[in-house]
């Protein structure tokens, strides 16, 4: 689902393709600067050739990372897309056989494991489409490329010390065309700060292991300030005459202060008057609905920034319940 995704400047119409022998020596020059600073940055010679011998450009990643996006889906389609019956149901019967594993990395980071659950769905359909890239050819072809040169590089260095620690082989090292790996789509730098080892391997295998990617989502979220004791949000009525166009979207208070504002719950009923510092949430090319979202909210959009990913997220993890 996800690309670990990159907000990145699009420039159309770029040519693709570069004159042969030029696009050969210019790449071979590259690879060249990357196996100094690898070495500099501890990875093993053995690794390097391992890696690196024969990489050539992906024209492919290159169409990709330049194609224009075709218009956005509104809120509600969006929403009627991602959280669907059939997601909800492959969720619940993941969550099911996963039961005791995400009770123990609830526990041990304090994390609502239906948010990770819902994560899981949302990036890798519950693993099942991590992406066909080698990560290695994909991050060396962007960091070539020069337009994000310094983020890719950085990016593809990183990498480059995940298959020097051993933790996955190199043909099975894919994921997105951006580099994004595994089943939680790690970035190779997130990966070096936040992946874990949770089934004691000795490797931190976000590929293959579920334990691992399922733990590291977990401490992803953790480690970005999730609060083990409050929800992410929800739903409600807004009141009479309310104007979205005008409405206080950056605004925090207390959840007590927007039910005087007079907003309900979907069903109608009165919110609590919980002092929970709350923002009002309205769906980017949304028409109808309205959210009140809390601190965990903001943690979700921390894993993957676009407000209706977030949302789609805390629909689903209600749906896992």
């Amino acid at each position: 689902m996800l690309q670990r995704r990159l907000f990145l400047s699009i420039l159309p119409g770029l040519a693709l393709t570069r004159p042969a022998a030029a696009a050969t020596s210019g790449f071979d020059a590259f690879l060249d600067g990357v196996r100094t600073d690898a070495r500099k940055a501890g990875v093993s010679p053995a690794t390097l050739q391992r890696a690196l011998t024969g990489l050539r450009p992906n024209d492919r990643v290159l169409e990709l990372d330049r194609k224009q996006p075709e218009g956005a889906l509104s809120w509600e389609d969006y929403r009627d897309r991602i959280v669907s019956q059939t997601r909800v149901e492959n969720g619940r019967r993941h969550y099911g056989e996963s039961r005791t594993l995400l009770a123990a990395i609830g526990t041990r980071y304090r994390v609502d494991p239906r948010v990770i659950v819902a994560i899981w769905g949302m990036e890798t359909n519950f693993g099942a489409n991590t992406g066909g890239f080698g990560v290695i050819e994909a991050l060396a072809t962007l960091a070539w490329d020069g337009r994000r040169s310094s983020y890719f590089r950085t990016e593809l260095i990183a990498a480059l010390k995940v298959l020097d620690g051993g933790h996955i082989a190199p043909a099975r090292m894919k994921g997105s065309w951006a580099g994004a790996m595994g089943q939680p789509q790690f970035m190779p730098t997130n990966f070096e700060r936040l992946a874990v080892d949770f089934d004691g391997d000795g490797r931190r295998d976000i590929w293959d292991s579920r334990a691992d990617a399922l733990a590291s989502i977990g401490n992803y979220l953790a480690r970005n300030g999730w609060r083990g004791d409050e929800p992410w949000g929800q739903a409600v009525l807004a009141p009479p005459g309310f104007d979205g166009e005008r409405a206080e979207t950056d605004a925090k208070r207390p959840l007590r202060d927007w039910s005087r504002m007079g907003f309900r719950r979907i069903d109608g009923g009165a919110l609590p008057g919980s002092e929970i510092e709350t923002s009002l949430i309205l769906p980017r090319n949304g028409t109808t609905q309205v959210f009140l979202c809390h601190h965990n909210f903001r943690v979700i959009r921390r894993y993957n920034p676009p407000v209706n990913y977030a949302l789609a997220v805390g629909l689903l993890s209600d749906r896992f319940g």
